[in-house]
């Protein structure tokens, strides 16, 4: 069984920043790899670990600066990874769900795996969609939200556990191929090793062009406009309470009264 797993680079934003036109001054920004894509990450390492799967693909669309956090993947266990960029890319403010989900299936379609796993949503744009969407492109199963997997070999399904709105759990089975959303909390991601981060160097990371894809320019045009990015202004009526705990707990049991909230 072959596990392709999707991840992302995703900037994490300075407490004190400026803002450049319709993005965050390049200054102010740190990259990681996406929370939810780590978890995902972990789980097809472990499908690895445990027998099922006998390779894992990482897939990320991105600029060659975001090969570091691809790397991240492969020296926490992934066995290779694919790299989806192009001119094309360098000037789109925001990859919206649709393009995402015309750059990845193509990748899926060429490297052909029986499970596709997605972090549930990402950290920067929350779409939260892209995993379902790529399902749908693929004519694929899908399961989102899933915080427990377990697959059987010779049913060839998934065993998922989803966790859905209102406190509701699901547990259903999904015949592959499929493409499930992995939510945090499935497992607990590991600490790449220094031994897997020195061989994490001489791992593949295949660049992709759209050109490679069989795509052209036009798969990467949005119906998404990012005209302008700002800094919401807050009031804040917040009251600081000073002295030990009981001199505090005694202001804020006055102010409660004050407010008809205790009697």
């Amino acid at each position: 069984m072959k596990v392709l797993v999707t991840v992302k680079e995703v900037a994490e934003v300075a407490d004190d920043f400026e803002i450049e036109g319709t993005e965050v001054g390049e200054r102010y920004l740190e990259y990681d790899l996406n929370e939810w894509d780590d978890y995902a990450v972990e789980e097809a390492v472990q499908l690895k670990e445990d027998g099922p799967a006998e390779e894992v693909v990482a897939v990320s669309v991105g600029p060659e600066r975001s090969e570091e956090t691809i790397r991240m993947a492969l020296a926490k266990g992934a066995d290779r990874a694919v790299r989806v960029w192009d001119d094309a890319l360098e000037d789109v403010d925001l990859l919206d769900v649709e393009t995402k989900t015309d750059l990845l299936a193509a990748v899926v379609e060429e490297e052909d795996p029986d499970l596709v796993l997605t972090g549930v949503q990402s950290g920067d744009d929350n779409f939260g969609a892209t995993g379902v969407s790529l399902a749908d492109e693929l004519g694929f199963q899908w399961g989102a939200v899933v915080n427990a997997l377990d697959y059987d070999h010779d049913e060839g399904v998934a065993h998922v556990h989803r966790e859905l709105e209102g406190g509701v759990e699901e547990l259903t089975d999904v015949p592959l191929p499929a493409v499930l959303t992995i939510q945090t909390g499935i497992n607990e991601p590991r600490y790449a090793s220094l031994r897997g981060i020195r061989q994490a160097q001489s791992k593949e990371i295949a660049p992709k062009s759209l050109a490679d894809l069989g795509l052209d320019a036009d798969a990467v045009e949005s119906d998404l406009e990012l005209t302008s990015m700002y800094e919401p202004e807050s009031e804040s009526d917040a009251e600081i309470f000073e002295g030990d705990a009981g001199e505090t707990a005694g202001k804020l049991a006055e102010l409660l009264r004050e407010k008809g909230v205790a009697q």
